[in-house]
């Protein structure tokens, strides 16, 4: 019994050591953030500032306009988390629970998605965005990547653990398909809405490669490409762009901690019944 609480003990403090190197980036930029730009460089450093001050979050909502790049960042974000979860629920459910001719077929195709670039997909989906008119609009960033893959197999994967049996008893009582699925699947579903919800916002908050292709107003910028924008080509304004970089995780980080519970149980029911 000692030999076990001994090897606890170790196993403890070296989760311990691990998470405190992996929050040490984390602390840092937090920790520079609060630093006025004469101390980012001095020599040698320290973790903790001397002097904290507010100017570079205050310069970043007063000279780098971060509240309208946290608006349009926060309307990409939720609308088409909303657009996912709709589409891939609905797409999810119908190929767990409804056999017809082709629902394997149409499975292996989405499954087969994912083995395709996402490079090799930018240039039809910008042909395509140029066509239906919606080239540097935010709603440009908002479809397209609405339906994936990813998600629909999730879904999928959780909704095959839902008996049966169920879904009959429901149809017995009288219940239509959409009434089954608003009243019985969303609620018994939550835990997978969770999980597609956290990646979902992670996908959309940190996404810079489509918002890229697919907007060059910089009035409609999300928070990823002012970030990349504080880089210039010989110097970098590094005050605000750390307090944009903290402000930028902290939803994320709050996000997770609220759903957490349900994203793990998601995880692990989505892979119990094939």
């Amino acid at each position: 019994m000692e030999n076990k609480q001994q090897h606890r003990w170790v196993l403890y403090i070296l989760l311990v050591i691990i998470s405190i190197f992996m929050l040490f980036p984390v602390l840092w930029v937090i920790s520079s953030s609060l630093k006025p730009s004469t101390e980012l460089f001095a020599w040698p450093p320290s973790i903790f500032p001397n002097e904290i001050t507010l100017n570079n979050y205050i310069s970043a909502f007063q000279n780098a306009n971060f509240g309208r790049y946290l608006f349009n960042t926060v309307f990409v974000t939720i609308t088409a988390t909303i657009i996912t979860l709709i589409i891939n629920t609905m797409a999810g459910y119908a190929l767990a629970k409804y056999r017809f001719r082709g629902s394997t077929i149409i499975l292996v195709f989405f499954l087969s998605t994912l083995m395709i670039p996402l490079e090799a997909l930018m240039i039809p989906m910008f042909i395509v965005l140029k066509n239906l008119g919606l080239y540097n609009t935010l709603w440009g960033v908002i479809i397209p990547p609405a339906a994936t893959p990813t998600g629909v197999f999730l879904v999928r994967q959780y909704i095959m653990s839902i008996p049966d049996e169920m879904i009959e008893a429901a149809k017995i009582d009288g219940a239509s398909d959409w009434k089954i699925f608003v009243r019985l699947i969303l609620p018994l579903a939550k835990p997978i809405l969770a999980t597609l919800t956290i990646f979902s916002l992670m996908w959309r908050w940190q996404d810079y490669i489509w918002p890229l292709i697919a907007i060059s107003d910089s009035n409609l910028y999300t928070l990823e490409l002012a970030l990349a924008n504080f880089v210039g080509e010989y110097s970098v304004d590094w005050g605000p762009l750390l307090a944009m970089a903290v402000l930028t995780m902290i939803p994320l980080i709050t996000v997770f901690l609220l759903f957490q519970r349900f994203f793990i149980r998601g995880i692990m029911m989505s892979g119990m019944k094939d």
